[in-house]
């Protein structure tokens, strides 16, 4: 009696681990919680309906063994794992777009069947939905583009012409014939639009102060 209770004093109790697992539309996901195990240390088989994962346990000498009857059949070639600090992720690729109600099993009751993953595969992603066409109007455009041209401020001597222009187009015949004539009498330096004043005499040459107008003969 005394070597049995030795041997139970100093047994180490093999730690629980857990595992649990989660599906998307083309995988199931297995999560082995265990800490800090290394990747060379982790062996995974897969087969067809079945899957075979063992784990060296950190510190220790024991190992972690799972086996697994899947519900449904997945694709091995196309199976990996990856570990992290505190798991090990087995993702199965499913051989079908089926969701499955269980992870191990029969599966006989799954009876609502998607689109095969080999032919989504080979569709590619759904299309994006073509922009709406509009079309233009180009009168509305050649009128905004008139009026933004209108809205410009010129300055310098540009906006003074931009302001004879606009009152020698809008003005009257009489005004037309004052800018003109003052304009042409004085050597383009008076321009009036008093008709009553300049019609009546010679417009003289009135230069800038400090300017002297000199006549250049031909």
């Amino acid at each position: 009696m005394g070597d049995c209770k030795h041997n139970s004093a100093t047994e180490i109790a093999k730690p629980k681990i857990k595992h649990d697992w989660y599906q998307t539309e083309s995988q199931v996901v297995v999560t082995i919680l265990i800490k800090n195990a290394q990747s060379d240390k982790v062996i995974a088989n897969y087969g067809e309906r079945s899957l075979s994962v063992s784990i060296a346990l950190p510190n220790t000498e024991m190992e972690y063994s799972l086996e697994l009857q899947l519900a449904h059949e997945i694709v091995p070639t196309m199976c990996s794992y990856i570990v992290s600090p505190s798991k090990v992720e087995v993702k199965l690729r499913k051989k079908e777009g089926i969701r499955w109600a269980n992870l191990e099993g029969e599966g006989k009751d799954e009876i609502v069947k998607a689109i095969p993953l080999a032919v989504i595969d080979a569709l590619g992603p759904p299309p994006q939905q073509p922009p709406k066409l509009f079309k233009k109007d180009w009168d509305k455009i050649e009128k905004d583009i008139k009026k933004m041209e209108e809205e410009e401020k010129p300055e310098g001597d540009a906006a003074l012409n931009a302001l004879f222009q606009k009152i020698y187009g809008e003005g009257s015949d009489e005004v037309r014939r004052a800018m003109n004539k003052s304009f042409m009498e004085s050597g383009g330096t008076v321009l009036s639009t008093n008709w009553n004043q300049v019609g009546q005499e010679k417009v003289d040459v009135k230069p800038p102060d400090g300017v002297e107008f000199k006549k250049w003969d031909s």
